[in-house]
């Protein structure tokens, strides 16, 4: 079973970036779409972003523009980076592989706050 870590989650100002790392234990990302997902207090989970296994990538509308999804092959490796933050992005931060039983990374705390 593939496992997934992710890194990279901190406190920033309103505006700031960060950028996320997810770790994954084996060769995946040929095969199957990674995504990051988000959690915030009191809300459902929510898809960010994903990255099919050719490489495309797509957005939720309320990151588009300020987030960037993307790998590395060679290192086993999905990133996101995050650009203007707004307070409304705190949250925690998950790697997802879109196996048919689905792997989740153990969440990244981002919080955006002055």
């Amino acid at each position: 079973q593939v496992q997934l870590v992710e890194s990279g989650g901190g406190l920033v100002q309103p505006g700031g970036s960060l950028r996320l790392s997810c770790a994954a234990s084996g060769s995946i990302f040929r095969l199957y779409a990674m995504a990051w997902y988000r959690q915030a207090p009191g809300k459902e989970r929510e898809l960010v972003a994903f990255i099919t296994s050719v490489g495309n990538p797509h957005y939720a509308d309320s990151v588009k523009g300020r987030f960037t999804i993307s790998r590395d092959i060679a290192k086993n490796t999905l990133y996101l980076q995050m650009n203007s933050l707004k307070f409304e992005d705190t949250a925690v931060y998950y790697c997802n592989a879109a196996t048919p039983d689905g792997i989740w990374g153990q969440g990244t705390q981002v919080t955006v706050a002055s």
